[in-house]
């Protein structure tokens, strides 16, 4: 029996078609036949379970051998094989369709060719420059046949010899493909796609190091592990077995903090294992971890669309036939059976976390800070996650306690409430950096929590939305009195418009002169115990520079400079210190030029009453001019009476050591200031 023919798809381009559209990915040609030969390794185990096949299975297993000098690649299995016409059904045949037809339908979707019209076999000639079939079906009498086709839409199909039953795709590697006959890149390839398949892969002996160089043992190299974890009921599994496997999948990897077992068979298929790893504090290193399986065949790393963006961070396996594995993203996003499943995991996990919380809040407490990172995200970006974290969700303050957000609202709402009947939380970012300011708020009463972690900014933002009557303040942001206002207004400054003005210009002539940083004086009555001067930075805008490093559409934020306060406690000695220096050196020799400020004021104020109501045509010349005058005097008097406050206190050490001490006390003091603040202190000791 001998037979040529053309293939059932007639179209001249098919072929080319296929190496073209699936170039980039033509690893997965060998996913393809080994996953072929499984299956009909499979279906031989079924039909001989249900009595239709009733001779000796035998060793079931499927091997891959490489031929280099003959340039080949052979998959081989004891499946049920296929008789002449099953040939001709299941190869000849693409899905009885036109090639017109298949490939108008696949055109803007390359990668779903493969999967789709049994066109998994036909990946094997992105490869190949010919490809054998060999086979002998598994049926009584049957006639071992073989089937040859170069690539082009003819084919040969003739009687043979095959002593035993199954089939053998011999794929005879082009020039261009010469990489796939190297072991190492086979084993590789296998080991990626065919780790976990069920049914043993032998790929050669395994090797050994001997007589200086690596030689085969007489041990089969299998390639796989028939019955992974997640194909186990989690009765049958012990912590260590979890650990182990999670060691498989990633063995450079630190030991995961818990897992959840996934098994659901309604109303869609879904099996694996999830572990949650131990997260620092970078998003991006930890995604693509986990591995996405359909029915124990690897199929990719990248699951982002199939499962939530949070979920990415996990680590672990998915293995699901209802996912479709080789169709576009958009489609996997829209596909019903994708977000049930989706949904369901992220149920699962949030339903985990809150069996531990509730059943083990010591060890929760302990792995906090690994998972907090993970919990934030999906808070973040996950709106049912979000109410179901809250149950679990925690806050930690200065001390090391921990608290969920019920239990920290009732700790604090009757000494931080504000006269608005805001609940006003504090925190820190660096409990060292920002100790002084710690240390007045828990003086006076005050909890504090510590937010350090990538994602407090908007996890604060989110939670000042959620949460009725909520407004975070970071401890630095203000002054001690004005960090919770309440009903009595502060202290009031008793300092004159003049005294003001003086202090204001001599801090200003010692403050640091710094392109991204600007700093205004302000005045507070704080109590004579209180600094002199301390350093504070608004809650708004720190919050949007903070949060613009993650948010590139807030990058406006993060080109804007550093604005800080000087506040000058109005009550402490040191402060009146200044003011009493300056007043016995500078005053005297300012008090003409303060004279003739009034008088320019007063004459200003005098101009501006005569033209007030009068358009710009309707004034005088001359009043004009008077104006012009008037305003050009009194910016160079202004200007001679700073110049004298800022010689003045360039050479006032105190004033610098005042401000270098609020600098240092908000780590805004480094390099050449920290130093000249070192030795001045030495000096006046």
């Amino acid at each position: 029996m001998s037979k040529k023919g053309t293939i059932g798809v007639t179209s001249d381009n098919i072929f080319p078609v296929i190496k073209k559209f699936l170039y980039s990915d033509h690893e997965i040609f060998l996913r393809e036949i080994v996953s072929n030969a499984v299956d009909a390794t499979q279906k031989l185990r079924t039909l001989a379970s249900v009595g239709e096949f009733k001779g000796e299975t035998g060793d079931l297993r499927v091997t891959v051998t490489i031929d280099e000098a003959a340039r080949t690649i052979t998959v081989s299995d004891r499946g049920v094989g296929m008789t002449e016409e099953e040939v001709e059904k299941y190869i000849n045949q693409i899905a009885f369709s036109s090639a017109e037809e298949f490939l108008e339908k696949y055109k803007d979707d390359k990668a779903a060719i493969i999967g789709h019209f049994g066109l998994g076999f036909y990946s094997a000639f992105m490869v190949s420059e010919r490809v054998d079939v060999i086979t002998r079906s598994f049926r009584d009498g049957a006639e071992a046949v073989k089937w040859s086709c170069d690539g082009s839409p003819e084919f040969t199909l003739e009687a043979t010899d095959k002593a035993e039953r199954g089939t053998d795709i011999v794929m005879h590697i082009d020039e261009e493909n010469s990489e796939f006959l190297g072991r190492e890149k086979i084993e590789g390839l296998l080991t990626k796609y065919c780790k976990f398949l069920p049914v043993p892969i032998i790929f050669g002996k395994k090797q050994e190091w001997k007589d200086g160089k690596m030689q085969d043992t007489d041990k089969d190299n299998q390639i796989n592990d028939t019955h992974p974890a997640w194909t186990k009921k989690p009765a049958d599994l012990k912590d260590e077995d979890y650990k182990a496997f999670y060691r498989a999948l990633y063995p450079m990897s630190d030991e995961p903090l818990f897992w959840i077992h996934l098994n659901v068979d309604y109303p869609f298929n879904l099996t694996g294992i999830l572990y949650f790893p131990k997260i620092k504090n970078n998003l991006e290193l930890q995604r693509n971890k986990i591995q996405l399986y359909s029915n124990q065949v690897y199929v990719t790393d990248e699951v982002q669309g199939i499962v939530p963006d949070f979920l990415t961070l996990l680590h672990g396996v998915i293995d699901s036939p209802d996912i479709p594995l080789n169709v576009s993203r958009s489609y996997l996003q829209s596909d019903s059976n994708v977000k049930k499943i989706s949904a369901h995991i992220t149920k699962k996990v949030a339903d985990r976390l809150e069996e531990i919380f509730k059943n083990d809040r010591p060890t929760f407490e302990e792995k906090w800070d690994s998972l907090r990172l993970f919990v934030q995200y999906g808070m973040l970006t996950d709106e049912k996650f979000y109410d179901r974290a809250t149950k679990f969700f925690l806050l930690s303050d200065t001390e090391g306690h921990k608290y969920t957000l019920d239990e920290y609202r009732t700790l604090v709402e009757g000494v931080q409430t504000d006269r608005d009947g805001q609940v006003v939380y504090l925190y820190a970012t660096d409990r060292e950096a920002q100790y002084s300011h710690v240390k007045r708020a828990a003086d006076k009463g005050y909890s504090v929590l510590v937010l350090d972690g990538q994602l407090d900014t908007h996890t604060v933002s989110q939670l000042e939305q959620k949460l009725e009557k909520t407004h975070f303040v970071r401890v630095d942001s203000d002054t001690i009195n004005n960090l919770i206002r309440k009903e009595q207004p502060s202290s009031e400054v008793k300092l004159s418009d003049v005294e003001r003005s003086s202090l204001i210009k001599l801090f200003e002539a010692r403050l640091p002169r710094e392109e991204k940083k600007h700093f205004n004086v302000a005045f507070e009555s704080l109590g004579t115990e209180a600094e002199a001067v301390l350093i504070t930075q608004g809650e708004f805008m720190r919050r949007m520079r903070d949060m613009a490093q993650l948010q590139p559409g807030m990058s406006f934020y993060g080109e804007l400079p550093d604005s800080y306060n000087l506040v000058l406690n109005a009550d402490h000695p040191l402060i009146a210190r200044v003011l009493a220096g300056e007043k016995e050196a500078v005053e005297p020799s300012l008090t003409e030029l303060r004279a003739r400020v009034a008088e320019l004021q007063a004459e200003e104020q005098k101009l501006s009453a005569e033209v007030q109501g009068k358009k710009p045509e309707e004034i005088p010349a001359a009043t004009k001019e008077a104006q012009e005058n008037n305003a050009m005097e009194l910016a160079k008097t202004e200007g001679s009476i700073n110049e004298q406050l800022t010689t003045y206190a360039q050479g006032n050490e105190l004033i610098g050591q005042l401000i270098d001490l609020a600098l240092l006390g908000s780590g805004l003091l480094t390099g050449e200031p920290l130093a000249e603040f070192i030795r001045r202190s030495q000096r006046l000791l």
